[in-house]
């Protein structure tokens, strides 16, 4: 037995009507949460982003194309993405609370490379 389109469009938009207002309820919980997790993180850096891209130019030649606040070596970092001049994605992490490097990796399509260890 064939269903006539216009039932079959109801019952999608039906769907799409009940199902929608959860999913973006919880999208919303958690952009809150990131938010507040970025907030909370600026709060904690010492070093601004213009510091962190300046000591990452020092350590990486190149273009600045990304810089964000992340949790990583168990603390709040700086990670600034540099594109050097052989056309390689470079990611340096600095510490947020002293400006130290604390690694340099070579971003890779699917997975990241460690360029220097952790000092």
């Amino acid at each position: 037995m064939k269903l006539p389109v216009g039932t079959i469009a109801m019952v999608v938009g039906a769907m799409m009507l009940f199902s929608g207002p959860a999913w973006s309820e919880d999208k919303g919980k958690g952009h809150k949460d990131e938010v507040k997790e970025a907030i909370d993180m600026a709060a904690a850096a010492k070093v601004t982003i213009d510091q962190a891209i300046k000591t990452a130019l020092e350590k990486v030649s190149g273009k600045v194309v990304e810089a964000e606040l992340e949790t990583k070596h168990n603390k709040i970092v700086w990670e600034v993405e540099v594109v050097t001049a052989e056309n390689k994605l470079m990611e340096v992490h600095i510490d947020a609370d002293t400006g130290a490097v604390i690694d340099v990796e070579e971003e890779k399509p699917g997975k990241a490379m460690k360029h220097e260890g952790k000092k």
